[in-house]
C-alpha cells in the first residue's frame, strides 16, 4: 500500500519539468510545493549554492 502524501525532490541534475513526470509516472499529482536555499560555508561566510525544490505529491485515486 502506498503512502497518500509524499515529497518528491527536483534531483541536482533535473528540471522541474522531470520531477513533476516521475511524480506522475509514480501515480501521485503535485498538492504544494516548497523551495529553500543550500549554503556552503567559504571563508567562514554563507555562500548561497543552490535552491532545493520539494513538491508534495498526493496519491491520484483513479
Amino acid at each position: 500500500m502506498s503512502k497518500k502524501q509524499v515529497w518528491f525532490e527536483v534531483e541536482e541534475n533535473e528540471t522541474i519539468d522531470a520531477c513533476l513526470q516521475r511524480m506522475k509516472e509514480a501515480g501521485y499529482m503535485p498538492i504544494s510545493r516548497k523551495e529553500e536555499p543550500l549554503f556552503e560555508m567559504k571563508e567562514g561566510n554563507p555562500v548561497p549554492v543552490r535552491q532545493i525544490i520539494r513538491f508534495k505529491g498526493m496519491l491520484c485515486e483513479d
